[in-house]
């Protein structure tokens, strides 16, 4: 995803979207003529800019040392210059600038930021509640920035009061975000329950079935008349639901 700006006299990406592993391409170009000496590629850093890359007539390009087989310049030309990052990563998210020194009048610069975007599959649970007849709901996502989640059953989106939302920030900048329900008890057994959660760019969704749960009889009666010694089977589903016991007492 690219969103380009055009400043007074140079046309760029103003940022750039783009997910973990991908490769990202910056350009610049200057729409007006000057007399351009070098190109020059720098990435801001909390030390402040640093060289990447350059280009001029003389010298032909140049990769700083300790970004060769990251970063490749393309497209070099004095008035029109691109460079390739490739396979990004968290370090690599942040601002670029692109510098046209010219003469006499000296550095024209452009600016473009790269913005990470990461989205891990779904994990989707149902469990049963401990009111009779309800189910509970549990998604969980991670992904950068943090993903929205939406839950459904049988293609029907829940109500948003219903949700209860929880965000982790972990570590490594991305964010955990968990979205639990209770399914009431009009909801038919087998219903499909569904879990889409959406990045920047990306859409993954996770389903599961709603399993038929049987319920103890009340009184402990037999479930056959006459029949004192049948037996009585009942269904418990764990979380996650796919993983169903069934008990048998005579």
């Amino acid at each position: 995803i690219v969103g380009k700006v055009t400043t007074a006299v140079i046309q760029t990406q103003q940022t750039v979207v783009a997910a973990v592993g991908e490769e990202v391409r910056f350009s610049c170009q200057l729409t007006q003529s000057k007399d351009v000496v070098q190109v020059t590629w720098q990435k801001m850093s909390p030390e402040g800019r640093k060289n990447l890359a350059s280009y001029s007539k003389y010298s032909g390009h140049r990769v700083t040392s300790g970004f060769h087989g990251k970063l490749e310049v393309r497209d070099v030309r004095l008035h029109n210059c691109s460079i390739v990052i490739s396979q990004v990563m968290a370090q690599d998210e942040g601002c670029y600038f692109c510098l046209f020194n010219t003469y006499p009048v000296g550095s024209i610069t452009g600016r473009t930021c790269l913005i990470l975007s990461e989205l891990h599959e779904p994990s989707l649970h149902v469990r049963e509640s401990n009111w009779t007849g309800e189910s509970v709901v549990s998604c969980s996502a991670t992904g950068r920035p943090a993903p929205t989640l939406t839950l459904t059953v049988s293609q029907t989106p829940l109500n948003l009061a219903h949700y209860n939302t929880v965000r982790v920030d972990n570590n490594n900048g991305t964010v955990t975000v968990t979205a639990t329900a209770v399914l009431p008890d009009f909801q038919e057994s087998g219903a499909q329950v569904g879990c889409s959660a959406r990045g920047l760019s990306a859409q993954k969704d996770a389903f599961v079935m709603i399993p038929e749960v049987t319920q103890t009889p009340a009184d402990g009666s037999d479930q056959e008349s006459g029949s004192e010694d049948s037996s009585q089977c009942f269904i418990k589903h764990k979380d996650p639901v796919d993983v169903i016991s069934i008990y048998s007492v005579v």
